[in-house]
C-alpha cells in the first residue's frame, strides 16, 4: 500500500514546518512529508526542509498573476504523488480553481479560535493585534479544511489559549504557537493520512 505523501505551503521561518518534522513517527506515523514549497526566496523553512533530506523548492509568488505559481505548483505535486497540502505559515491567497483540484485534502492553521478573528487581511501578528485590541480573554488557534473562502473551511480542531494581562501581541503569539498551533497541525496532518489510508 502506497503511503499518502503531504506538501507544505510555507512563506518565512517555518515554525509550524518544524512542528511537522519533529512530530514523524510519534503523531505522523500514516503518511510522509515529502515536498516543501515557499513563495518567498529565502526563507528560512526551505533550510529546515533540506536539513530533514526533504525537497525544498522557490516558486515566486506575484499577486496579480499567481496562476503562475499555482501551474507550477500542481505540476510538481502531480509528478511527486502528492495527496496532501499544508498550509503552514503560508501569506498568499490561494484561487478558488486551485482549491478545488484538492477537496478535503488542504489544512490550515490560523492562530485564533475561528470565526474570531478570521478571515482576509487577518495574518501573522495581526490576528494577535486584534484580539488584544478586542479585549477576548481567550484566544487559541484551529486548523482546518480551505476552502475559496479564507478561513471558511471547516474545522478539523481548535484549542483555546487563555490571555494573560501583559500580554504583548508578540509574547501571544508565540504562546499560541506554543500551546496549540504546534501540537493541532501534526495531529490534524495525521488525521488526514489516515482517511486517505482508510478510504
Amino acid at each position: 500500500m502506497l503511503i499518502p505523501r503531504a506538501a507544505v505551503f510555507v512563506s518565512g521561518g517555518g515554525t509550524n514546518l518544524q512542528a511537522l518534522l519533529d512530530k514523524r513517527g510519534s503523531i505522523i506515523k500514516s503518511g510522509q512529508i515529502a515536498l516543501v514549497i515557499s513563495n518567498k526566496e529565502g526563507a528560512y523553512a526551505l533550510e529546515r526542509a533540506k536539513n530533514a533530506g526533504i525537497e525544498a523548492v522557490y516558486l515566486p509568488f506575484n499577486k496579480k498573476n499567481p496562476e503562475l505559481f499555482e501551474n507550477r505548483a500542481y505540476e510538481l505535486i502531480c509528478e511527486r504523488g502528492i495527496e496532501v497540502i499544508v498550509l503552514a505559515g503560508f501569506t498568499a491567497i490561494l484561487s478558488e480553481s486551485f482549491v478545488s483540484k484538492f477537496p478535503r485534502r488542504i489544512i490550515n492553521v490560523h492562530p485564533s479560535l475561528i470565526p474570531s478573528f478570521c478571515g482576509k487581511g487577518y495574518y501573522g501578528l495581526k490576528v494577535h493585534e486584534a484580539a488584544l485590541e478586542y479585549g477576548v480573554k481567550v484566544t487559541g488557534a484551529t486548523v482546518h479544511f480551505v476552502n475559496a473562502i479564507a478561513d471558511g473551511g471547516q474545522i478539523i480542531y481548535q484549542k483555546a489559549v487563555n490571555i494573560e494581562d501583559e500580554d504583548t501581541p508578540e509574547t501571544l503569539q508565540r504562546r499560541v504557537m506554543e500551546q496549540a498551533e504546534w501540537e493541532l497541525l501534526p495531529m490534524a496532518l495525521e488525521k488526514v493520512f489516515r482517511e486517505i489510508s482508510e478510504a
